[in-house]
């Protein structure tokens, strides 16, 4: 089949943003100031899990230009993505060093730091759950109400009495019988450290609670806008439709401002603030013991193989450090029963994924999403079976991996539309050259010339765990002068969305790029619904909705041309801004002549305004 020609896609077009960018004109959260704007402090907990005997704020409350102070019992509110477990202020009880017990809203950030520095609070300190295996004796729970936390059921699973917030398994097959019938059976622990997304812009939020009514305003540096307005408004118990959520650009994420984190803080001190907006911007500090990380992991993982190769069997539990909260962490969890076991072909598999309390900073989405956690504890089981049996190990890759018509071990069925693994690790040995491991004198001959250069390979699939309301909107609207707008509510956070999403409307639409906007700041009172720009979705999902409503536009235009000029819709094409008959070339009219309804020399007009 003949490779289709592009105009636009696959070119390096300069970026829509880059020049409002490099001449620093771009507007991020953290440059915003708005009229009678206060500023908000948080006062952390210096313990990982204590009482709170007592707080005394009368010192701050009576400093002067200090307008709001808050503690845990003026915000008895939970919030949470898939369990309500987290208090937007502690009260009575925190649960990890760190943890928001006290806030303030003041007229400067130095009196609002005063303010802070004024609160008294006595602890009784109590004996924490630092790691996995304290969480797993569960002699100490971190949540003691955990058998009446809401959660999402049948998705997640907590365990009664216990520190595991989410306890999910994929299980086919018999692995006791593989491992009696292996050659040889590989067991392995391996473990990663938490991790901080440290973006260059930190956490920060504004929020204007309108003391009149349920209306709140928030401009936010974050992934999900449409997410912070449903779990805010589920938390305060208002409607979505009153929550505003406006994101501008956003100075990287990387994960991390997934979900909801300031907005409500900063919402609750606008409303004790009589409504003036109030920003909250976390120091890098608070980015590292205040908001979420990557939770460390540790697998445990058992391989039963042949003397030929063969993988008959992998039995693996991997055990996740959710911190104090579940986040996003117990989702990030789930993905290793869809993927637990690689891209392989294996009959018969147990996955054991736990997602655990513990009392440190809590977990939430990081770059790939768990993937690349337990994908390296199932590469590195790989290398080290392929080391015992003497065999290549990418050859030994081969011989087990997943290929076209083959299952995973979720269900799904390997088709040319999602990927053939075999084909990308040929294409990646052939390109770095793979030849096996190097010899000792040939890794001794490198050394004399004092660069040594390694290779390795590796197989990952990505198996997302998103819900069904992971859909993404686009709205194209054609402009008289032929032009078009492009209406999408991504999040741009360097990615480089919106010019991907501008190629691909020109690309459908056949224009030049000059001749496509693309309106793009997040606004959820404006902009079409986006469950949030995260999993690597939007070039897929957002591209899919662009080329949908570019296609409805064409439609509509392709409509009004036919009828001026008294044909059938299906001898009509488009061309670089032009409906023409495909056997009448005389026969076109530009897009600036049907993108509002044509009119006639006589006046009469037919079609109206084109939006996709």
């Amino acid at each position: 089949m003949e490779k289709k020609q592009f105009r636009h896609i696959g070119k390096s077009p300069d970026r829509s943003e880059a020049l409002e960018k490099i001449t620093g004109r771009a507007t991020y959260v953290h440059d915003m100031e708005l009229p009678g704007m206060l500023y908000g402090k948080v006062l952390n907990s210096p313990h990982a899990r204590a009482n709170i005997v007592s707080i005394d704020t009368s010192a701050a409350e009576a400093l002067p230009g200090v307008k709001a102070v808050l503690t845990g019992k003026d915000a008895p509110y939970l919030v949470g993505l898939y369990m309500i477990d987290k208090c937007i202020i502690a009260n009575e009880f925190v649960r990890y060093q760190g943890e928001v017990v006290a806030a303030v809203a003041a007229i400067d950030e130095a009196t609002a730091e005063r303010a802070i520095s004024l609160i008294e609070v006595e602890y009784e300190v109590l004996p924490a759950v630092i790691t996995l295996d304290d969480a797993l004796e569960a002699k100490i729970l971190v949540h003691e109400d955990i058998n009446e936390l809401e959660y999402l059921e049948g998705v997640f699973f907590p365990q009664p009495d216990s520190n595991i917030a989410s306890w999910n398994k994929n299980v086919h097959g018999d692995v006791d019988k593989a491992f009696a019938e292996s050659d040889f059976v590989i067991e392995n622990e391996m473990s990663l450290p938490a991790a901080a997304h440290t973006p260059l812009e930190t956490h920060v939020a504004i929020a204007e609670a309108d003391p009149y009514s349920d209306r709140i305003k928030i401009w936010s540096s974050a992934q999900s806008p449409f997410a912070i307005r449903q779990l805010l408004a589920r938390s305060l118990g208002i409607i979505e439709s009153n929550i505003q959520v406006i994101v501008p650009y956003v100075g990287g994420a990387f994960g991390g401002k997934a979900g909801i984190h300031l907005e409500p803080l900063a919402t609750l001190l606008s409303k004790a603030a009589k409504g003036r907006p109030v920003k909250l911007q976390a120091s890098r500090e608070e980015e590292f013991n205040q908001l979420p990380l990557r939770a460390s992991m540790r697998g445990r993982i058992k391989t039963g193989v042949m003397k030929d190769g063969k993988i008959t069997a992998i039995k693996a539990y991997y055990d996740w450090d959710s911190g104090a909260y579940a986040d996003y962490g117990v989702n990030v969890g789930k993905t290793a029963i869809y993927s637990g076991a690689g891209a392989y072909e294996i009959p018969n598999v147990e996955i054991h994924s736990r997602t655990l309390y513990t009392n440190k900073t809590f977990s939430t989405a990081y770059r790939g999403f768990g993937h690349l956690e337990f994908h390296w504890v199932i590469e590195r089981q790989m290398d080290l079976i392929a080391q015992k049996l003497g065999m290549d190990p990418y050859e030994f890759r081969m011989k087990n991996i997943l290929r076209p018509g083959k299952q995973t071990i979720s269900g799904e069925i390997i088709s040319e539309s999602t990927g053939s693994p075999s084909d990308c690790l040929a294409a990646v040995a052939k390109d770095i050259g793979w030849t096996g491991y190097q010899t000792e004198e040939e890794r001794e001959a490198q050394r004399k010339t004092g660069k040594i250069r390694g290779k390795g390979i590796a197989v990952l699939q990505k198996a997302p765990a998103m819900p069904s309301s992971t859909a993404t909107s686009a709205i194209i609207q054609m402009d008289g002068d032929g032009n078009a707008r492009v209406m999408i509510g991504a999040v741009d956070m360097g990615q480089g969305a919106n010019t991907a999403m501008r190629q691909i409307a020109a690309e459908t639409l056949d224009l030049p790029l000059d001749k496509i906007n693309v309106v793009w700041e997040s606004d959820t009172h404006k902009n079409p619904y986006d469950w949030q720009t995260v999993a690597s979705k939007f070039a897929f999902m957002g591209g899919n909705a662009v080329i949908r409503a570019a296609e409805d536009v064409i439609k509509q235009m392709k409509e009004t041309a036919a009828q001026a000029f008294r044909c059938n819709v299906d001898k009509l094409a488009h061309e670089d801004g032009y409906i023409y008959h495909v056997h009448q070339k005389e026969l076109r009219l530009p897009y600036s002549k049907v993108a509002n309804g044509y009119a006639y020399e006589n006046g009469n007009a037919i079609g109206g305004i084109v939006i996709g």
